[in-house]
């Protein structure tokens, strides 16, 4: 499959140079590609892999776990037809893993043996697991404050980790300093980690019987999941597979939503103003791909909105009710699912997916404090 990486300048690279942003300082994106078929799927693959043919990556050099292909369950919430996404089937039980199966495979198929990725703990044990799988050596720096959990996890896959003092950002500004002495593969810069989330997109075009949804609801914190169902949905319409693009309904929790205030044009906390968050896998102040986030929701007709921690807590509650057992940040999807219908924003005859991203074993300590 042939296409180029593109800076914010508009400067093209080739994709077998291993870099991880443009000349100018900006995030690369693959170039646009071909949306495919439903005759194009391989169906035989049980993995994100059966959208291979949508995929820029050496089949040869495909590492997989058995990532994707995750269920879409339907329910009737505050009489809405919605269907969660359940990404915390996932191998590492978080959607991270198909952006790291994507990146780790391109990865590879370049020779590269070592890399580093930072990450509050869902995207470290992911590229840690695939790396593992790959034969890779992972270092992964994680802010102080991540859950003992996740921290355990990336640990058990043989990854080296360093806990770095202070806010998620600077543990960002931190693996930057050190990507001058090893590969940096981040899950918010390497542009082939959007590749691998995009399959999202995909498997909600197949579920829903080669239809896109009405609306996407999800939580961001970079944004990953955002840009992964525009890639997605922009590429089945070029194709002229989908008629129209689902609608972007994001949600942030409230002091970390630099995403929504671009959206709505409002200002939020000045910096260390911020209160920690229990949603703390959203809990990221500046996303590295905030223009093309903002551009995206509103190329969708979408909107972003703010939750605040009490309203999370709710909406864990609330889909543990139903048998959900989600993390807090995956609940902030939900609590915006309850606004979004209040609101009328969604409305009675959509059809409506929430991402719920990950699984809430993944977050013992925050959960107990809920439940004890």
């Amino acid at each position: 499959m042939s296409g180029h990486l593109i800076d914010r300048s508009g400067r093209r690279y080739d994709l077998s140079e291993p870099r991880w942003r443009g000349d100018d300082g900006s995030p690369l994106m693959v170039s646009a590609l071909p949306g495919i078929t439903p005759e194009q799927i391989e169906t035989a693959e049980r993995s994100l892999w059966r959208y291979g043919a949508a995929i820029p990556v050496d089949p040869g050099a495909r590492v997989s776990l058995g990532e994707g292909c995750t269920p879409l369950v339907p329910f009737d919430w505050s009489g809405r037809r919605v269907h969660f996404k359940l990404e915390w089937f996932n191998p590492t039980s978080s959607f991270k893993d198909r952006g790291s199966a994507v990146m780790v495979s391109h990865l590879a198929s370049l020779g590269v043996t070592q890399l580093l990725e930072d990450s509050s703990g869902n995207g470290g044990a992911s590229v840690a697991a695939f790396c593992a799988a790959a034969g890779i050596e992972a270092k992964v720096l994680a802010p102080t404050a991540t859950s003992a959990a996740k921290i355990r996890q990336v640990r058990a896959y043989g990854a080296e980790v360093e806990l770095v003092p202070g806010t998620r950002d600077e543990v960002a500004a931190e693996a930057i300093r050190q990507s001058a002495r090893i590969t940096y593969a981040s899950h918010n810069w390497h542009p082939f980690f959007l590749q691998g989330t995009k399959t999202i997109g995909y498997e909600m075009w197949e579920a829903l019987g080669f239809r896109a949804p009405d609306n996407v609801v999800v939580v961001a914190g970079a944004g990953s999941n955002i840009l992964g169902c525009d890639l997605a949905f922009t590429e089945l319409l070029q194709a002229g597979q989908i008629e129209t693009c689902p609608r972007l309904l994001v949600a942030q929790p409230e002091d970390w939503a630099t995403i929504a205030h671009g959206v709505n044009g409002t200002s939020g906390p000045a910096p260390g103003q911020r209160k920690p968050t229990i949603a703390e896998g959203a809990s990221i102040a500046a996303p590295v791909r905030l223009p093309e986030n903002v551009e995206a929701i509103r190329r969708s007709n979408g909107t972003a909105i703010t939750i605040d921690d009490d309203s999370t807590r709710a909406a864990v509650r609330a889909l543990a009710a139903r048998g959900l057992y989600a993390e807090p940040t995956s609940a902030v999807a939900a609590a915006a699912l309850d606004r979004f219908i209040a609101d009328g924003t969604i409305g009675k005859e959509d059809t409506t997916v929430v991402i719920l991203t990950g699984s809430g074993l993944k977050a013992a300590e925050q959960l107990a404090a809920i439940y004890d």
